[in-house]
């Protein structure tokens, strides 16, 4: 008996591995068959959504219960823990950081690449201002740090930081040693007056912490289950002016247009599922009807609503919103001038997956078990429970082997298997992605194989969405990119680079495409899309390392930014021949690791001066890009968390604030916080 059952749970651990089926939490996710038909998304009343929750209740599935772990064997695809969306993300257990629903900046599509930042409107104060690196244009995201041309907020959302240091032992010379810096001021919002840098002071401290918008005069702080909307026209005390108090989680937000467009999520409730109630403002509660909330026409399960709304950042009121039924697990939002996609993750039935492959393997077992087990694919009962009853049968049949037939049926099984599971890999793990107009109507929605790795693996371009994913497990990982419609109906395909690595790094400028994969070595690839229909690989370099993040400098440089022997690297890319890709310069920082890895919001360029800036564990680093040429010309011994310039003097911020001139580089002024 005790064979059989491991023989059963050796079966499904193999079909689970394929599809790498955790969810956000690492831990194991309710599964989903595979669609026979494309999905569609429809509005209904209340009874109509009752009907259907009620329709897919029995597909659910999970893997509690089988005498093994499901999400252990194999699953080294998504061991991250996130605080919703694009905020949090801890580091993989591997060398490489899984930026995340995080990383980017500024892009010009149809023309050459613009400032990457996304300055906020200025009535005083300096005339050249940094903004957010940003992955759109005119679209801001939340970030620990905004200006207006004369304030910084800045939000101290930390309690400590690490940070080696040299101490001199009096026997042993030099060495390394681990000590952290707290702040004085913890979990505060802090407005510094900043320029001109002779007037550098801190001018109030707000009570909160959290991300921020800066939207004119308001404030707006993402405080987790909180949102706060703060005037901060005055010299005195920021006002409070609204509070919006979540009932959900919070996936992510952006500011275009004087709006802000929230996108939460909460559990769906089978029994009373609208209308959903996601936040209150002001202490009065907010609600999505049920006429605005859309469900799979398929009968596919769903655990989640995913909640858009437009906001008014000067009252919070919710001025718009829509809701659609998806999956839990990884959600990635990318939102361009016409639009905001949002993926989840949809996984194949692991039961399904067994008797397709013993269908296709029938000489493995008896045409009699074949048949119980097809017999019971069409039970009208809950996956959990077929798959109960498959362990059942294929526990009698084995059995009735005698030892010698079961030791070969279970290495047959296994071989089989490797080979079944590379041929159909794309069947068991998809990416779902709903598309919403910035009017809230849900325009399309579709699904491709795969995973996707951050908002950067997405981009709208000429009304076609390019989606960059990696499907299979670790050892026989492959990538593939998908062109879709304005239907979100796949028109194009590039499979297959890549193979045995997985995507690290993701950046689509115009016709173009840079995806970085890795294992052992990081090979860049250029892709030409300029024919959607037609996309191809035009170029590839193969270096040691890898870069998770690229950003574009020009038109014929890309810099990466990532690791290399566990110390943090930085890549130019020359990429004007599309076909013919090279790493001009490198430079490798004596730093384990920077936040830029998994973050682009901590990066900054400086496009007027040829720089950037980027912080590290030991002090913030500039370097200049002069000539094609990667040049350290200052390194800033501060507890670093991000830069910004008004006209030519930076801003670097941490554990204290330090104002360099850009023309000479030398300090002009500090302040410790």
């Amino acid at each position: 008996m005790r064979r059989s059952i491991l023989i059963f749970a050796t079966l499904l651990t193999l079909a689970i591995i394929v599809a790498g089926c955790t969810d956000g939490n690492g831990g194991p996710s309710a599964q989903t068959p595979t669609p026979t038909t494309t999905q569609g998304l429809t509005t209904s009343s209340e009874d109509e959504l009752k009907a259907y929750l009620s329709s897919v209740e029995n597909t659910g599935y999970n893997y509690y219960g089988f005498g093994f772990d499901g999400g252990i064997a194999g699953m080294s695809v998504r061991s991250q823990t996130m605080v919703e969306g694009d905020f949090i993300m801890n580091e993989m257990a591997e060398e490489a950081p899984m930026p995340e629903m995080v990383t980017g900046s500024d892009i010009a599509k149809d023309v050459s690449i613009s400032p990457t930042s996304a300055p906020t409107e200025i009535s005083s104060g300096a005339g050249r201002v940094s903004g957010t690196n940003v992955q759109v244009t005119g679209i801001d995201e939340p970030d620990i740090i905004k200006v207006d041309g004369e304030n910084i907020y800045y939000s101290q959302r930390y309690w400590y930081y690490p940070v080696l240091r040299d101490v001199v032992a009096e026997e042993e010379g030099v060495e390394k040693t681990t000590e952290s810096y707290i702040p004085e001021r913890q979990n505060q919002v802090l407005k510094i007056k900043a320029f001109p840098p002779e007037d550098l002071e801190i001018e109030d401290e707000i009570d909160k912490t959290g991300e921020l918008l800066l939207i004119n005069d308001t404030l707006v702080i993402f405080n987790y289950d909180n949102i706060y909307g703060y005037d901060v026209s005055g010299k005195g005390k920021a006002e409070k002016e609204w509070n919006i108090e979540l009932d959900s989680y919070m996936v992510s937000a952006r500011l275009y247009g004087g709006k802000i467009y929230l996108i939460t999520r909460n559990n769906i409730d089978y029994y009373d599922p609208c209308p959903i109630i996601p936040l209150s403002v002001n202490g009065e509660e907010f609600s999505i009807g049920c006429s605005r909330i859309y469900h799979p026409i398929q009968p596919v399960p769903v655990d989640v609503n995913y909640n858009v709304m437009v906001i008014d950042p000067d009252t919070g009121d919710v001025e718009d919103s829509v809701s659609f039924m998806g999956s839990s697990g990884l959600s990635v939002v990318y939102m361009s001038t016409n639009a905001i996609y949002i993926t989840y993750s949809i996984y194949g039935d692991p039961v399904e997956f067994i008797y397709n492959f013993l269908a296709e393997n029938d000489d493995l077992i008896t045409s009699a078990v074949l048949n119980k087990i097809e017999k019971l694919m069409s039970y009208d009962i809950s996956n959990r429970a077929k798959s109960l009853e498959l362990e059942t049968i294929l526990d009698q049949y084995t059995s009735s082997l005698d030892k010698d037939e079961r030791l070969k049926f279970r290495n047959e099984l296994n071989n089989r298997m490797q080979e079944y599971q590379d041929k159909h890999k794309r069947d068991l793990e998809k990416t779902g992605i709903a598309k919403i107009g910035l009017d809230l109507e849900v325009k399309a929605d579709g699904e491709v194989p795969g995973r996707v790795l951050n908002q950067f693996s997405l981009d709208e371009h000429k009304g076609n969405l390019r989606i960059a994913t990696t499907v299979g497990r670790w050892s026989d990982s492959t990538n593939d990119l998908y062109i879709l419609d304005e239907d979100l109906v796949i028109i194009g395909d590039i499979l297959d680079y890549g193979e045995e690595e997985r995507i690290y790094a993701v950046r689509f400028i115009g016709d173009l495409g840079y995806i970085v994969t890795f294992r052992q070595t990081d090979p860049f690839f250029v892709m030409d899309l300029s024919d959607p229909t037609d996309p191809e690989i035009k170029g590839e370099l193969k270096i040691p390392g890898y870069s998770s993040y690229l950003h574009p400098i020009s038109d014929d440089l890309v810099l990466g930014i990532g690791k290399e022997d566990q110390y943090v690297k930085i890549s130019l890319f020359d990429v004007s021949s599309a076909s013919d890709p090279k790493e001009v310069d490198k430079y490798t920082l004596e730093e384990y690791y920077s936040d830029v890895l998994n973050n682009h919001h901590a990066f900054l360029i400086d496009q007027k001066h040829d720089i950037f800036f980027l912080p590290a564990s030991q002090g913030g680093y500039i370097f200049s890009y002069e000539g094609n040429e990667l040049e350290l010309i200052k390194a800033v011994d501060v507890l670093a968390q991000r830069a910004v310039y008004m006209d030519d003097y930076l801003y670097i911020v941490g554990n204290k604030v330090v104002v360099l001139d850009e023309n000479t580089w030398e300090k002009v002024e500090e302040l410790e916080l």
